[in-house]
């Protein structure tokens, strides 16, 4: 597992909203059996929840998406699968969003 890899949300409850997960730890916190982890959800269902350096918006298999920082979560890592992408592109901005999160700057 590698920190940005991208995976289909193992919910099939919650998918429609939220159709990918991305993995946000560091790949030198592999030994524990849970990842920290933010959804992926579609722009479209979520445009109130959106807000500039927080959710940041992307494209990603051809949907648009926000990165839903504020629902930043753990995980069992069994329940991720094959990575079907990756967005270590958008590193800077991840961090930026996360760090705009937990310090307000």
């Amino acid at each position: 597992m590698a920190q940005f890899d991208v995976y289909v949300n193992p919910s099939k409850r919650t998918r429609s909203a939220y159709p990918f997960i991305l993995d946000m730890q560091n790949a030198l916190i592999d030994h524990i059996a849970t990842r920290i982890v933010v959804p992926l959800a579609h722009s479209r269902e979520f445009r109130n929840e959106a807000m500039t350096g927080l959710t940041p918006r992307i494209e990603f298999n051809g949907n648009e998406l926000m990165i839903m920082i504020p629902q930043i979560a753990s995980m069992p890592s069994k329940l991720l699968k094959q990575p079907i992408g990756t967005l270590e592109h958008l590193r800077d901005e991840i961090i930026a969003a996360l760090d705009f999160a937990i310090t307000g700057i």
